[in-house]
């Protein structure tokens, strides 16, 4: 049965009721690997509407303490759900969801499987990110690397779950970790220690655009994939409700337009 393909963002509409925005970072935020000026000022756009703003990325605890701290947000998801920081009075509160030990643990493992990695898909790297990860392993398939093609990427995916590793793919790593966990267990995490109380899927819209989105996609009724997200709807079994006519942080922008004029 062929499923219906996604909506134009024209056709789409927020929830009456809504709390907040979720989204991406990486070709969702930025485009063609940097941040979109307008992209970070449609957060700040958001936050003085009264709705909340948070991130839910691939990217490394490291980077999520700089977003947490200095970005217009109310708290970040970081390491595909791994970990989540948000600022409250007194400071930065850091969490994570695996012990310290269990980190340090799967950590000498991860190092093991990266050179394994390395040694067995040609053109891959580690992501240039790797130093300040805290739970997962990146391998770099465009960031930093001549692109590679979907066969490369298999292969890659393939290692991890030899190992038996959870792998996910980025629009420009394959993250790879020990442990059950995905962003949309880190979105329901940090809305509890944030707020004291579950998220509320129909509440909120989330922007993504590659298949480590697919469980916030499955999950919540308002997905919305910003333009390049077609590239990944193969590798995906859920969907976006609708996709912006733009790519990356331009198309979040659209999307945040759309929001804010049904405000």
């Amino acid at each position: 049965m062929t499923r219906p393909l996604p909506a134009p963002l024209a056709d789409w509409g927020p929830p009456t009721d809504l709390v907040g925005v979720l989204c991406d970072i990486d070709d969702t935020l930025t485009w063609e690997g940097r941040l979109v000026p307008e992209a970070l000022l449609a957060l700040a756009r958001l936050q003085a509407a009264g709705l909340k703003v948070v991130p839910v990325t691939g990217r490394p605890g490291g980077w999520v303490d700089h977003i947490a701290r200095m970005w217009p947000v109310d708290g970040v998801v970081g390491e595909n759900g791994g970990l989540w920081y948000f600022m409250e009075e007194g400071g930065l509160r850091r969490c994570f969801l695996q012990s310290e030990a269990d980190r340090a643990s799967n950590r000498l493992r991860l190092n093991a499987l990266a050179k394994q990695i390395l040694a067995e898909v040609p053109g891959c790297g580690l992501a240039s990110d790797q130093p300040y990860r805290e739970l997962d392993l990146a391998i770099d398939f465009c960031e930093d690397v001549p692109a590679l093609g979907d066969a490369a990427i298999d292969a890659i995916v393939a290692c991890f779950e030899r190992a038996g590793a959870t792998a996910k793919v980025s629009s420009i790593h394959v993250n790879g970790w020990f442990g059950a966990f995905d962003k949309l267990t880190g979105i329901r995490r940090l809305h509890q220690d944030r707020w004291g109380q579950p998220i509320d899927p129909q509440r909120w819209v989330f922007a993504g655009d590659s298949a480590n989105d697919e469980p916030i996609f499955g999950a919540f009724r308002h997905g919305v994939g910003v333009a390049n997200v077609r590239h990944f709807l193969p590798r995906m079994d859920a969907w976006p409700t609708a996709i912006t006519p733009g790519s990356g942080g331009h198309g979040f922008v659209e999307l945040v337009d759309r929001i804010l004029s049904r405000g």
